[in-house]
């Protein structure tokens, strides 16, 4: 039998946001309808509710430009904003900030903040164009900063937002500097320094209060280490990726990274794992697998499990890849009859169901496959759990849940929620406890998560 607690009288700080994503919902918002056709009042208007619902606290705006409502080659991206390197960057005539503006406004109409990633796209084209480094590195640092101003100054009929990441590049250490396609940094590894030396101090320098970072790496532990020994400027945050089949790999990239930070003197620097989800392989059979299982229970299973480990860890903020319309989306599949969700997309509204309540609290665990995690508020408490291992032929667990230190007068109602292959977070189980501890010991077939919601009567 596998052995969970949690003591809801032991407070263990504040539930981390686990639940961010890459990209935000597809829709439309005000009178800017994008398509051919007006849809009448009944029509959905994609999944932004579904994407309010799961709460989702942040979306980092990475890879927006391959998809068309976003904005396609028009927006986010810094050479798709500032199109003509040679203009002005002080004339507001240079920017064209019309795409970009539409997509700020679909994410925070879903009630979500924007994490801005300042660089290009991942370039996969024979050609390279907005991945090549910057003629004037100083210059770029520039369009950053008016970029920033547009968006949280209103500076070029911009607006006032809550942005508060800033983050320079995306995986510079994705390819090696003698690699003949380089998709994300066409310079060498010398540059990348030396370009985020000059763009994060010059933002830092007019920015003091925004959260300026970066670089997002692909996953090089040896290249941050070379990164972190040489730098000298500003990093509020570092931002590192990690694509696993099984959540050890996560958990165990996310001390090490935390490790590097600390050992460099960068103690108060926040780890934000900004690109992560299934992958059992990078190619052929492997790859195809990994996109049908990342949406379905095996995949929604792995994900609240990792959110689960990674909320005790030094880890600040999880950011799933990716929200948008794309092979990586596990949680929306907008070509659905009746329906735009999978079956992963319910861990999201799950952990949220703990991020509201704001204060995370002592769980643990004394098995490997069993994942679990908690939170209060004075008057609600909640529970996540799932059993995960990758091998598909992993038979049930029994569980003993032990519940202590939630005891109010006139008892507690406890609601028990199923996400499984036949369940979409359904209610299964309710009833009143009247002890300060309660004990369920369910048998737990491998994938299948719950969640319990307790609330003082």
């Amino acid at each position: 039998m596998s052995r969970l607690n949690v003591n809801f009288a032991e407070a263990k700080g504040r539930i981390k946001p686990m639940h961010a994503t890459n990209n935000g919902p597809s829709c439309e918002v005000g009178s800017k309808h994008l398509g051919w056709h007006n849809p009448p009042p009944n029509v959905k208007n994609g999944n932004l509710e579904e994407f309010r619902a799961a709460g989702i606290p942040y979306a980092r705006t990475h890879d927006s430009s391959f998809y068309a409502k976003y904005g396609l080659e028009h927006t986010v991206d810094v050479a798709f904003i500032f199109p003509n390197f040679d203009a002005d960057p002080y004339d507001p005539n240079s920017y064209d900030f019309a795409c970009t503006d539409h997509y700020m406004d679909m994410i925070e109409a879903a009630g979500t903040k924007v994490f801005y990633r300042l660089g290009h796209r991942i370039e996969h084209e024979i050609k390279k164009y907005g991945t090549l480094p910057p003629k004037d590195f100083h210059k770029w640092a520039v369009i950053c900063e008016h970029i920033i101003r547009h968006y949280t100054e209103g500076w070029a009929d911009g607006s006032c937002r809550d942005m508060q990441y800033w983050e320079i590049w995306n995986e510079p250490d994705l390819d090696a500097d003698d690699a003949t396609n380089k998709r994300t940094w066409g310079g060498t590894k010398a540059q990348f320094f030396e370009f985020y030396h000059v763009a994060a101090t010059h933002l830092k320098q007019c920015f003091p209060h925004l959260k300026i970072g970066g670089p997002a790496i692909a996953g090089k532990l040896d290249w941050a280490e070379d990164f972190l020994a040489q730098l000298k400027a500003p990093l509020d945050f570092f931002s590192w990726h990690v694509y696993a089949h099984t959540v050890e790999k996560v958990t165990d990239r996310a001390k090490k990274v935390r490790e590097l930070l600390d050992r460099y003197g960068y103690t108060e620097t926040e780890s934000i794992l900004n690109e992560w989800n299934y992958v059992l392989g990078w190619h052929g059979e492997e790859i195809k697998y990994s996109h049908i299982v990342e949406r379905q229970i095996k995949g929604a299973s792995f994900t609240l499990g990792t959110m689960c480990a990674c909320q005790m860890l030094p880890v600040d903020m999880l950011m799933y890849y990716d929200a948008r319309p794309t092979a990586w989306n596990g949680l929306f599949d907008l070509n659905q009859l009746g329906k735009v969700t999978t079956t992963a997309y319910f861990t999201f509204p799950m952990f949220n169901e703990l991020y509201k309540l704001g204060t995370y609290v002592e769980c643990g665990s004394d098995d490997t496959d069993a994942f679990v995690c908690a939170a209060k508020n004075e008057n609600e408490a909640a529970v996540v759990l799932t059993h995960y291992n990758d091998d598909d032929s992993t038979a049930p667990k029994f569980i003993r849940l032990d519940i202590t230190g939630l005891s109010f007068e006139n008892g507690v109602e406890a609601e028990i929620y199923l996400l499984d292959s036949d369940h979409d977070l359904t209610l299964i189980q309710k009833a009143v406890v009247y002890s300060d501890r309660f004990i369920w010991e369910p048998n737990v077939p491998n994938f299948t998560c719950y969640l319990i919601k307790l609330k003082k009567l």
